[in-house]
């Protein structure tokens, strides 16, 4: 089920917000957390009720585990619960390894050793990364003694929960399970009603408005028949749009989620934040999917020894880690090649920093306007250049667009600018003004945050109290349904992030 879809807005929103409020004003507070549990369950169902077996075995089996660590540490076994860690974590990773990764090792291996092994496609559950991340932060986080909650409906619920299940953020336990038992949770505030809806909205306004409006321009560049040679408008152009398609996509789905718990009371971590205004590679990674990045450095990269074993093997941890989040976007060598991509990104940047702070001055490269749009370009420049394999179906793809955008096919339509209507892979004028509106958003705009933070402090404000809270209520939703209207004209699109 679709956050943009007529399933979710018009039916199942309302009628899971309207029963757990009901419960809630009876002060059934378990009832409550379980109705939002089974709901989550079903709204994970509706893409596919045979992968809810697959989900609920998963929870069972990991919430068992956690127990069983548990019990080991409190009667100091600690090798014990090391091995039931161990192993869990291995059953999580087995598990998403043979739904994510079978086909693939199977077709690599048969295309480096010329072998015909052959396995029945096998479908990818939709979310189960982010399930399954989930569930080994939580093994982890419990055999480090940060978890006390011990209940199986709200650690289902913390599992599940609709807002986050199919494409994050990544969640620990100890940052949702006191939100999940604390009573204001359940008590219906028509203040965090109204900022959660309106935060919707926005998510709304940039997944069916922005996103999928520059989305035509990307296939014809990606997709293009291979013999048709792009010159550099197409593929910049194209790249470009992806470029844009992926943040208001990604960036409408994270205020989405956030908004919808707000609604019921409940703080999701933030998840986006402007990245493509990074000063550098390391500040947009501290930016893009901040809950992924988290978990990479806190249950990887430390784990490999962080920057605690020398430099070179700070390096090689952080392409190993980079490498294998990649490979956690997808199941292709593209994938790998774009993790090993970012990964180099970082180890350049550091050994900048190393040499500026050395010979330079540490704050020289930044001390003035120049110097940090400079940083600016050279991070978006990187980044954008990285998309390209993130978005191409195979290396093939990639470098076709890679070497149209270096101008191997020429710079522009043959007959000169006033032959811009002519080109197949180019949208023209149309094409122009959506990639400059929305480069004028990302760059010189506030971003949901800011502006999420100006309205609490206007719906705070007395004259925001009764009526006034309503009406503007009423209209968030109004807005909505005519963006639902609009987007259920042209068929509603799925969010790039849940094919990961």
């Amino acid at each position: 089920m679709l956050f943009n879809s007529y399933e979710f807005l018009l039916f199942f929103l309302p009628a899971t917000l309207a029963v757990f409020f009901a419960l809630s004003s009876q002060h059934l507070t378990k009832a409550a957390a379980g109705w939002l549990a089974l709901t989550s369950i079903f709204f994970y169902g509706y893409w596919s009720p045979r992968y809810v077996f697959l989900l609920l075995i998963s929870i069972a089996l990991n919430f068992a585990a956690g127990k069983v660590i548990v019990e080991y540490k409190i009667k100091q076994l600690g090798k014990k619960a090391h091995h039931v860690l161990v192993l869990a974590i291995v059953a999580n990773l087995a598990t998403l390894g043979y739904f994510k990764y079978a086909n693939f090792f199977i077709d690599s291996i048969n295309a480096l050793v010329h072998t015909e092994f052959n396995i029945a496609t096998i479908i990818l559950p939709i979310g189960i990364s982010f399930f399954t991340f989930t569930q080994i932060a939580f093994l982890v986080d419990t055999y480090r003694g940060k978890v006390h909650e011990s209940g199986f409906v709200p650690y289902t619920l913390f599992v599940t929960f609709f807002p986050h299940l199919i494409a994050g953020p990544v969640l620990h336990h100890a940052e949702m399970m006191p939100q999940f038992a604390r009573k204001d949770t359940y008590r219906f505030s028509l203040q965090n009603f109204c900022i959660g809806a309106f935060i919707f909205f926005l998510g709304l306004f940039k997944k069916v408005v922005l996103a999928d409006g520059i989305q035509p321009f990307v296939a014809p560049v990606f997709d293009a028949d291979p013999s048709y040679q792009l010159n550099a408008l197409e593929a910049w152009g194209g790249t470009l749009a992806y470029t844009l398609q992926l943040y208001f996509d990604f960036s409408g789905y994270s205020d989405m989620a956030i908004g919808l718990a707000k609604m019921i009371n409940v703080d999701l971590p933030l998840n986006f934040n402007s990245p493509y205004k990074a000063a550098n590679i390391s500040d947009f990674w501290r930016r893009w999917h901040m809950t992924l990045s988290r978990f990479l450095r806190d249950y990887l990269y430390i784990a490999l020894g962080g920057n605690r074993k020398g430099t070179a093997r700070r390096y090689t941890n952080l392409l190993t880690t980079m490498l294998l989040g990649g490979l956690w976007h997808g199941a292709g060598w593209t994938f790998v090649i774009w993790g090993g991509l970012h990964g180099l990104y970082l180890v350049v940047h550091q050994l900048w920093q190393a040499f500026r702070e050395q010979f330079l001055g540490h704050n020289l490269a930044q001390s003035s306007l120049a110097g940090k749009v400079l940083g600016l370009m050279t991070t978006f420049f990187c980044v954008v250049i990285a998309w390209v394999f993130f978005r191409a179906t195979s290396l093939e793809v990639a470098l076709r667009v890679l070497a149209g955008m270096a101008g191997a096919n020429g710079w522009w339509p043959a007959g000169g600018w006033g032959q811009l209507h002519q080109l197949d892979a180019f949208g023209g004028l149309n094409q122009l003004l959506w990639t400059g509106l929305l480069l004028t958003l990302v760059w010189f705009c506030p971003n949901s945050q800011a502006i999420t933070q100006r309205l609490e402090k206007q719906i705070s404000a007395k004259h925001w109290q009764g009526s006034w809270s309503w009406m503007a209520l009423g209209a968030w939703c109004a807005l909505t349904f005519l963006l639902a209207a609009i987007n259920g004209s042209r068929g509603s699109s799925e969010f790039i992030y849940f094919n990961f």
